[in-house]
């Protein structure tokens, strides 16, 4: 049995331009989650504004996709955006709180906070936010080097953020 990661067939090798582009793709990589299994899924944004996480197609995939020994990481600079744009993205971490782990970008300028979705088979990397253009694919490098950039922030300029539950007094 090999620990190698499964391609995402469904999923090409590419680049992108706009926006719609860009979420379209973010939505079709998380349909494949769902029917591939894919078993773990990293996000990464300085808010998260662009993204299509409030639809619910989107919650659908991911709730198709949840189950135990998976796990989601989310990492952004500030969580604001998705917590009043993203409503059904907020309930399904609240639900699936248990594989879910979210960091907030430490006081590091919010436009270095990568935008990507990454997984072990297949990635999705907006090299301009502005642009909204960037690259996709299977590339076996391209993945580790995106993986190396994404563990810097995560292990070293980010810490616990966004929890799932937030309790009042």
């Amino acid at each position: 049995m090999s620990d190698a990661p499964a391609a995402a067939p469904d999923l090409p090798e590419g680049r992108f331009a706009g926006r719609e582009d860009f979420r379209q793709w973010v939505r079709d990589a998380l349909a494949c989650a769902a029917r591939e299994g894919w078993r773990e899924i990293v996000i990464s944004d300085p808010d998260f504004h662009d993204w299509p996480l409030g639809e619910r197609a989107v919650v659908d995939a991911l709730h198709t996709w949840s189950r135990s020994g998976r796990s989601f990481t989310i990492l952004a600079a500030d969580f604001g955006a998705v917590v009043r744009q993203h409503a059904r993205f907020v309930q399904w971490r609240g639900t699936w709180g248990h594989i879910v782990t979210a960091r907030k970008a430490a006081s590091s300028p919010s436009q270095e906070v990568p935008s990507m979705l990454w997984s072990p088979g297949w990635h999705l990397h907006r090299l301009d936010r502005d642009r909204c253009v960037g690259l996709y694919g299977q590339s076996p490098d391209r993945r580790a080097l995106l993986r190396g950039a994404l563990d810097e922030w995560l292990v070293r300029r980010s810490g616990p953020g966004f929890p799932a539950t937030t309790l009042g007094l």
